[in-house]
C-alpha cells in the first residue's frame, strides 16, 4: 500500500504553485502586503507582520540601506531614512522616520534579543505611522523579526 502510495506521488504530474498575491489592502488600511523579500547581502533586515484580522508581511526595513518598503494603495515603493542613523541594536533604532515625496513613515519598534536567535532578534512590538499630505494619518500594528547576513 504505501509503495502505491509513493509510485502515484513520483507518477503525479508536478506543478510548482505561484505564490499568493498579498493583499492590496489589509484591514481597512491603505497599507497592503508586500510578499516574500529577501535577506540582504550585507547587514541586518526587519521583517514585519500586520497583528490584525488579517496576518501578512507589511513592511521591510534594511538597516544598512536606510530604507523602509511597504505599499500603499497597491504600490510597493522604498522609503529612505529621514536622518543619520543612531543605531540601538542591529542596526536600528527604537524609532526611525523614512520619507518619499509627500509621504513619511515613522515605525517605532521593541527589539528582544534571544539567546536561540544567533543573527537576529524578535521585535516583539512594533508601529507604523504613514502620514501623507492632505490626508489622515494612519498607524498600524506589527510584530516580526529581525534576520541578520553574516
Amino acid at each position: 500500500m504505501i509503495a502505491a502510495l509513493l509510485l502515484a506521488m513520483l507518477l503525479a504530474p508536478t506543478t510548482v504553485a505561484a505564490e499568493p498575491r498579498p493583499p492590496a489592502s489589509i484591514d481597512g488600511y491603505p497599507i497592503g502586503g508586500i510578499g516574500r523579500q529577501s535577506l540582504p547581502a550585507k547587514g541586518c533586515a526587519a521583517y514585519l507582520f500586520s497583528t490584525g484580522e488579517t496576518r501578512t508581511l507589511v513592511a521591510m526595513a534594511a538597516a544598512d540601506a536606510g530604507t523602509l518598503r511597504i505599499a500603499l494603495d497597491g504600490q510597493v515603493r522604498d522609503y529612505a531614512r529621514d536622518v543619520p542613523n543612531t543605531a540601538v541594536d542591529l542596526g536600528f533604532a527604537t524609532q526611525t522616520r523614512y520619507v518619499a515625496g509627500d509621504t513619511a513613515a515613522t515605525l517605532s519598534m521593541t527589539i528582544t534579543r534571544r539567546p536561540d536567535l544567533a543573527q537576529g532578534a524578535i521585535v516583539s512590538d512594533a508601529t507604523l505611522l504613514v502620514e501623507r499630505a492632505g490626508r489622515d494619518g494612519v498607524i498600524m500594528p506589527l510584530a516580526g523579526m529581525i534576520g541578520c547576513a553574516t
